[in-house]
């Protein structure tokens, strides 16, 4: 009995292995594992990647959040599944971009255990002061760090956070020294900068906007390679005379190694069709986010030259997790 059972299991798994080969892809559910917790950057962007390709392909796309472990958690056990389309993940910054240098035990490969897919979007981020610090550019920003070293200090949300390496990048661009002050998240940081407890910070748009636009803070540059259509005036960093600095958070989709390569394109079309419609663009850019789309072979490039890039500004500030 119980063998005739054991093999009508393994018939039953050839039989839908089978079918998924016989029928177009997607056959059944995807699963999109977001390595964070629910209402997070990355979780919106992968809500919206999500809705999208359920509509498109008639089968839903269902949204994992497995969070910890600054992104590791999530980004191994997609790793681990099986190469067949229908396990993919969103991928950002931190854990394809600077988890590589920031862990030394990481618990998966970016480049050998995935197969990009697609970038999706952007989000630049901005460099923020409280309205007391006498600077409204970024020249005279450097310059009052250099007349007045370590006495200037920025918020973060942790070593080894986005505003740590972005302001940490900064300095090491401008040769300044200004003070590091951590907090357990980007909210409590932004309070404290709203207070004045703190001089400045450089994090993404989003948590910042409001209160650049009802003047608690005020907006020095931002740090993508154009201005943004939201704060028309800012110039960028690199305009303001920092060659080199543009820090945008990225997301894109990834899938375990091997997956086949006819998924691979698919996928990467019916993304670039909804990054194309104007209400996804609505939605993204009510984020702060800037839909981008790409080739498999332009997101591959893109992870390896930010792994190279922050690899150096991890080395050279001694970042550390937390």
């Amino acid at each position: 009995m119980k063998t005739s059972v054991f093999l009508l299991s393994i018939a039953a798994g050839f039989s839908a292995a089978f079918a998924d080969a016989q029928e177009p892809y997607p056959a059944r559910a995807v699963r999109l594992i977001v390595p964070f917790p629910p209402g997070g950057s990355t979780d919106i962007v992968g809500r919206v990647i999500a809705q999208k390709l359920t509509e498109a392909w008639g089968q839903q796309v269902i949204v994992d959040n497995r969070g910890g472990a600054g992104g590791q958690i999530g980004a191994e056990l997609a790793a681990r599944s099986p190469a067949d389309g229908y396990t993919l993940v969103v991928g950002h910054i931190g854990t394809f971009g600077v988890n590589p240098s920031l862990y030394p035990k990481l618990r998966y490969d970016a480049i050998k255990d995935f197969t990009p897919i697609s970038l999706v979007a952007r989000v630049p981020n901005l460099l923020a002061v409280h309205p007391s610090l006498p600077v409204k550019t970024v020249k005279q920003l450097v310059d009052l760090a250099k007349a007045r070293p370590g006495t200037l200090n920025y918020g973060s949300a942790g070593g080894g956070s986005n505003p740590f390496l972005c302001v940490e990048y900064f300095k090491m661009l401008t040769k300044t020294d200004i003070v590091h002050v951590p907090y357990k998240g980007s909210g409590p940081m932004v309070i404290d900068l709203i207070a004045g407890q703190i001089s400045l910070t450089i994090t993404g748009v989003p948590p910042l906007l409001p209160h650049v636009q009802g003047k608690r803070l005020r907006g020095i540059a931002v740090a993508s390679e154009a201005r943004l259509s939201l704060l028309p005036d800012l110039p960028t960093v690199i305009e303001s005379g920092v060659p080199g600095y543009e820090v945008v958070q990225w997301y894109g989709v990834l899938a375990p190694a091997g997956t086949p390569r006819d998924i691979v394109t698919r996928v990467n079309a019916d993304i670039a069709k909804f990054l194309a419609r104007p209400d996804t663009a609505s939605k993204m850019s009510g984020e702060g986010a800037i839909p981008s789309g790409s080739t498999p072979e332009e997101f591959g490039a893109l992870i390896r030259s930010e792994i190279e890039r922050w690899g150096k500004v991890v080395k050279a500030t001694g970042a550390k997790p937390e």
